[in-house]
C-alpha cells in the first residue's frame, strides 16, 4: 500500500493527539517535527501552551479535536478518561482512528474497542515502552493490536513514535504485553529499592550500592539467554530440567532474604511475595526442578499468593 491509497499515511497528514501529560507533549513535539499537522486538547489547557508554541493548534473541545484528523492519538491516565472526555462528542468518531496508548486491563481495552466500533470508529491498542524523553528515537518501540488494516493505514505515521510492533487483531493483546513488560519494569525497581535499603542498614550509601545492583539488574537477560539458546522453549514444551538451579535451590536463598529483611526491619510485601512462589512449587514435589518451575503457581489463581499472604486487589 503506497501513500496515495491512504493519505493519513502522509508525511504531512493531520493527526490529533488528547491528553497532553509528559507523554502526550513527547509524542506531539515528535509528530510536528516529522511534519504533521497536530491538533490538541487537554482537560488543563494550560498544559498546551508549550507544543502550541512549537507549532500545534490547541482545539476548543474534543469535538473540533477530533475532527481535525482521521488519527486520534490518546495519552490518558486510564480509559475511563477517554469515556469522560469523548462521551459528549461521540458524533464526531465516525470514520476516525482512535489510538489508544493509555494503560488499563485488557478487559476494558476490548471494551472500548467494542465501544469505538458502536460509534463506527476503529481502534487500535497501543503500548509506548520508553519513557517521554525517548519517544521517537531509534531505541523507541511500541506495541500495537487491532485490525490489521487500520494498523497498515496509520503505520507512517505512528512509526515516527518508535518501531512499531503489531501483534495482532486481538484490542486486548498490545495492553497485555505493555501490562507485562511493565510487570517485569515495576518489580525489578521494587527490588532495586528493597536491596537499596538493605544495603544502607549497613551504612552503604544508596551513591555506591545502585550501581552494584544495577550491573546485577542488567545481566539477567544474559544468564538467561546463556542457559538455554531460546528463551521460554523449554516452559512451552513443560520442561523444566534442574541441572542448573533449581526450585528448592533458589527457594532456600528466598528464605534467607526474608530472614535477612525481617532481622533488618524491613518490609517483607516483596520478599514474601517471591518467597511464597517456590514454596508452592516445594510443597507439589517440583523442588529438583528448574525455578521455572513457579510459572505453575502463578498460573493457578491465587495458589502461589495465599502461601505469602498476598492476595491480587479486586
Amino acid at each position: 500500500m503506497n501513500e496515495q491509497q491512504h493519505p493519513t499515511t502522509s508525511r504531512n497528514s493531520a493527526v490529533t493527539v488528547i491528553g497532553l501529560g509528559p507523554m502526550g507533549q513527547a509524542i506531539t513535539r515528535t509528530l510536528l517535527t516529522a511534519g504533521h499537522r497536530v491538533t490538541v486538547w487537554n482537560r488543563t489547557a494550560g498544559r498546551a501552551a508549550g507544543v502550541v508554541a512549537d507549532g500545534a493548534t490547541l482545539a476548543a473541545t474534543p469535538g473540533e479535536a477530533l475532527e481535525a484528523g482521521d488519527l486520534v492519538i490518546l495519552s490518558l491516565t486510564d480509559y475511563q478518561a477517554m469515556y469522560d472526555i469523548l462521551d459528549g462528542a461521540t458524533a464526531s468518531l465516525a470514520g476516525r482512528t482512535l489510538v489508544n496508548l493509555s494503560s488499563d486491563t485488557p478487559d476494558r481495552t476490548r471494551e472500548a474497542a467494542t465501544w469505538a466500533a458502536g460509534h463506527r470508529a476503529a481502534f487500535l491498542t497501543g503500548g509506548v515502552m520508553v519513557p517521554a524523553p525517548m519517544v521517537g528515537t531509534d531505541a523507541a518501540h511500541v506495541y500495537y493490536s487491532g485490525p490489521g488494516e487500520v494498523m497498515v493505514r496509520h503505520q507512517a505515521a505512528l512509526a515516527r513514535l518508535g518501531t512499531p510492533k503489531y501483534l495482532g487483531e486481538d484490542p486486548g493483546l498490545a495492553q497485555m504485553m505493555y501490562q507485562a513488560q511493565l510487570a517485569v519494569f515495576l518489580t525489578t525497581l521494587s527490588a532495586l529499592m528493597h536491596a537499596t535499603a538493605m544495603l544502607g542498614t549497613a551504612g552503604m550509601k544508596a551513591g555506591e550500592a545502585l550501581p552494584e545492583l544495577l550491573a546485577s539488574a542488567d545481566s539477567i537477560g544474559a544468564i538467561l539467554r546463556a542457559a538455554e539458546e531460546t528463551p521460554g522453549a523449554a516452559l512451552d514444551a513443560g520442561e523444566h530440567p534442574g541441572d542448573l538451579s533449581t526450585v528448592t535451590m533458589m527457594g532456600a536463598t528466598a528464605d534467607h532474604i526474608v530472614e535477612t529483611s525481617a532481622a533488618l526491619g524491613l518490609d517483607l510485601a516483596l520478599p514474601l511475595a517471591v518467597q511464597a512462589h517456590y514454596r508452592h512449587a516445594i510443597g507439589n514435589g517440583h523442588g529438583g526442578d528448574n525455578w521455572t518451575r513457579i510459572i505453575d503457581g502463578i498460573r493457578s489463581t491465587g495458589s502461589a499468593g495465599s502461601a505469602g499472604g498476598v492476595r491480587e486487589p479486586r
